[in-house]
């Protein structure tokens, strides 16, 4: 390891965990309330609408078409690794592409292994970066069952749509240093020779320390170091210069792809540095992200995004603005206003697929009940087992107004460590505005390699 002086264990624990929407940081406070008066328990009761199961997947899609003229539709979860979050989620992308015309379905995954998924769901030539989309940890997040299901769906949708109405899937991560490298001097090599050596010599900076840049976050704080910033941004510039029309697709993936690698070389640098949060650099990175597939789609381009509930929630209305923190949900919301719609999902108890550390392998692990007081197990005692709540009701707003616990497990839960590890405070009317709620739930089945009956240009074969 170069540098020494910090671990790889540490960077990796302190950052991606974190990035991962593992937040041990999002300590819930002690003044939280504890329990509910009756007023609330009614009030939450009568707006509760109830959603038909999740096996009828139009019933359920159309319970969402209120949503229908919104710009940017974000759907969350409050864990990574539950079933019913992807299955529902993906009853209504459905219903917003068959019926309401959106074209875009962002993701909280890296571009170049969304890339895999696009090229298939319309007929492309597959991308030679990364060779095995998926493969980074944690796998199962995008590569289960549930996934597969809906990509398998978005590919029988484009085949019968119009090029300009076929339906892009995107990821809006900056995770992928290596393979975004990779990306873009095989797009320049086919394109200009005289820049490809100009683009190989600018990335041999960061191209040297291969897919862990946990080793270059650790150079970063030896003295005299110098950073490869300037090195990638010139790439940057280099492809910005070229100036290509409007629509041309490959031109557009190696732009983001230097974007994703100018993104992650500054997340590493917040890392060490400290000069700005890790966190906020990241979620802006996916916004923008956002904002390119929206212009690049055209002026009647609508998207869904899927993220974590505390990527896609209002971060004003959370603990997190207390720490100068913000997301991709609020920055739509100043953006967008009332055109973007920000829905999140949360659960009671059931089971979760989920590591117990940054690298290990997924277990399936129960999921307590959650906390009293919280919002879980204030939707637990008040509606049916599966319901919507429209949190744009006046009086629903006003007595859902304070702040409650509310949970969110990433990729790591650590159900020991409950309270601390996975609870935060949010106003859940001014989070978002709707939240799903689903009492009982399990976990997503991972695709693996051995998983049959999958085409050879299929991204999880």
């Amino acid at each position: 390891m170069r540098g020494g002086r910090i671990s790889r264990r540490a960077l990796l624990t302190g950052g991606l965990a974190a990035a991962a929407s593992l937040r041990p940081d999002l300590i819930l406070a002690q003044s939280s309330p504890s329990r509910y008066d009756d007023d609330l328990l009614k009030a939450v009761t009568h707006h509760a609408e109830p959603l038909p199961p999740l096996e009828d997947e139009q019933a359920f899609g159309a319970m969402f078409d209120r949503f229908a003229d919104a710009k940017v539709v974000l759907l969350g979860e409050s864990t990574h690794g539950t079933s019913e979050f992807y299955r529902a989620r993906s009853a209504i992308t459905r219903r917003l592409i068959a019926h309401h015309g959106f074209t875009i379905v962002a993701v909280e995954a890296d571009w170049p292994d969304a890339a895999h998924v696009d090229a298939y769901i319309r007929g492309r030539s597959r991308p030679l970066a990364p060779e095995k989309p998926f493969r980074r940890f944690p796998t199962w997040m995008w590569r289960n069952e549930e996934m597969r299901n809906l990509v398998n769906w978005l590919k029988v949708h484009n085949a019968r749509a119009t090029p300009s109405q076929q339906v892009g899937f995107y990821g809006l991560d900056l995770y992928s240093t290596a393979a975004s490298m990779q990306a873009v001097m095989s797009y320049v090599a086919h394109t200009d020779i005289q820049a490809a050596a100009d683009v190989r010599g600018h990335y041999a900076c960061l191209a040297a320390y291969g897919n862990d840049l946990a080793d270059y976050a650790a150079d970063l704080i030896r003295p005299n170091f110098n950073s490869c910033e300037d090195e990638v941004a010139s790439v940057l510039e280099i492809l910005t210069a070229r100036g290509q029309p409007p629509g041309n697709e490959p031109h557009f993936d190696a732009l983001q792809n230097a974007r994703v690698v100018v993104g992650s070389e500054g997340f590493y640098r917040a890392q060490v540095k400290g000069a700005e949060s890790s966190w906020n650099l990241r979620d802006r990175h996916m916004f923008n992200t956002l904002l390119s597939l929206l212009e690049a789609r055209g002026p009647s381009a609508k998207a869904v995004v899927w993220a974590h509930n505390s990527h896609v929630g209002n971060a004003a209305a959370t603990g997190m603005r207390d720490r100068g923190e913000t997301n991709i949900g609020e920055l739509c919301r100043q953006h967008f206003g009332n055109t973007a719609r920000l829905v999140g999902f949360g659960t009671d108890r059931g089971h979760v697929l989920a590591a117990s550390r940054w690298g290990a392998a997924p277990e399936v692990k129960a999921v307590q009940p959650s906390l009293p007081g919280s919002h879980g197990a204030l939707f637990r005692d008040a509606g049916p087992e599966r319901f919507l709540l429209d949190l744009r009701a006046p009086d629903l707003k006003r007595v859902l107004h304070a702040k409650r616990p509310q949970r969110a497990i990433g990729v790591l839960y650590l159900p020991e460590t409950e309270r601390i590890s996975h609870y935060f405070e949010a106003s859940l009317p001014d989070q978002f505005d709707a939240f799903v709620f689903l009492e009982k739930t399990g976990p997503v089945t991972p695709v693996t390699d051995a998983t049959g009956n999958l085409p050879d240009d299929h991204p999880f074969a």
